[in-house]
């Protein structure tokens, strides 16, 4: 596949930014401004990241959930993956997919992803993420396009966590049914990307950055954004993350946009990695400041963590949370003694149900979908 390249100064500016953030020389005062502000600049973002702003965790969540209730009032939307491949060409150090790894590899055809489909529809969800690792050999466009087919007799609402893709087949894939395309950059330190990503397309951290743009000039309605926090300096990650989303948005006011903010799982056959430590205190302080920097941007909370942290953090500052979740390949029907390995143990093993029953015993509104297709 040859890289598109586009023309976009996107990359550079968050780069730019990233490197002359120094998060050490925000004082109380510039926390304390930051949280008197309607709308944050990127240094109020940036002071709200910092190690000063742990010391107003209180404050910071009391705010996050007012613009939380403005934005979103009690809703919380609720999806599910489902992998239906874990071939990978890549060689990423952190990822129980990695090319390098020896797992149980596995690819669904269609009959079994269709059988997946209609398991995971008792549920009455009526979002789903379809995700493949990335290896175009195994899953190429085609085989993604028609599994997001079936997956749309099903469900309302479709998304892709796929291998990124240019322009054109991210055109094909939205006439498939896809809504929207979720691409985590993993590491914005270009420097440790490189160390990270050893093999395969994924090497090139240009195309993957510019992703989400080409996925929005490809007809996609939403993009979603992430940083895999603990692979290096989560503050700048965290704030790159942030930065990239926000210019996004103002260059394409028409798209939706998702953040979410998973931290480093294990993986199986215990993949060795050099870890910032990311302490759930510190994810909250990053999920407030997003939701101040972001207010209309979607925040997914992910089964990496624990259902104690994912119910309170929906009551604040989250948006969206995933339920019934296996990483594994052919996991939710009879097909899953045949299933491959997963790609990161989770911690929340709770089903759709029990996670339905518990937003609404916090007086929340479990949101299956709030999206109408006018037929034509």
């Amino acid at each position: 596949m040859d890289l598109e390249n586009i023309s976009s100064d996107i990359m550079d500016r968050v780069i730019s930014e990233m490197n002359s953030y120094d998060y050490n020389s925000f004082t109380d005062e510039d926390i304390k401004e930051a949280l008197k502000k309607e709308y944050l600049s990127i240094k109020d973002f940036q002071a709200l990241l910092s190690p000063k702003a742990i010391n107003y965790l209180e404050e910071m969540a009391m705010k996050a959930k007012e613009y939380r209730e403005r934005y979103f009032g009690n809703s919380v939307y609720m999806f599910t993956p489902l992998y239906i491949s874990n071939y990978c060409d890549n060689y990423c150090v952190y990822c129980g997919f990695n090319s390098h790894n020896k797992i149980k590899r596995a690819r669904l055809d269609f009959e079994q992803i269709e059988v997946e489909l209609k398991e995971i529809a008792k549920t009455g969800l009526e979002e789903i993420l379809i995700l493949t690792g990335e290896s175009e050999r195994y899953s190429n466009v085609k085989y993604i396009g028609e599994a997001c087919k079936l997956a749309r007799k099903y469900f309302n609402n479709v998304g892709v966590e796929i291998y990124p893709v240019n322009i054109k087949d991210y055109e094909y894939l939205n006439s498939c049914g896809v809504d929207y395309v979720t691409i985590f950059q993993e590491t914005y330190n270009n420097e440790k990307y490189k160390k990270l990503h050893l093999e395969g397309h994924k090497k090139v951290f240009s195309y993957r950055f510019n992703s989400q743009e080409r996925a929005l000039m490809g007809a996609m309605r939403g993009v979603a954004f992430g940083a895999l926090l603990g692979l290096d300096d989560f503050r700048k990650d965290a704030f790159s993350t942030g930065y990239h989303a926000y210019l996004l948005q103002k260059k394409y006011p028409h798209s939706e946009i998702s953040i979410s903010c998973p931290r480093l799982r294990p993986v199986i056959n215990n993949l060795k990695v050099e870890k910032e430590i990311v302490t759930e205190r510190e994810l909250f302080q990053i999920i407030c400041a997003y939701r101040l920097f972001l207010p209309f941007a979607n925040i997914t909370i992910s089964t990496r963590e624990n259902p104690i942290f994912r119910d309170n953090i929906i009551k604040i500052a989250a948006t969206k949370i995933s339920a019934g979740v296996d990483t594994g390949i052919g996991a939710h029907t009879k097909y899953s003694t045949k299933k491959g390995d997963e790609q990161f143990e989770i911690a929340d093993k709770r089903t759709v149900a029990q996670i339905f029953e518990k937003i609404k015993s916090e007086e929340l509104q479990p949101v299956m979908n709030d999206y109408i297709y006018l037929k034509d």
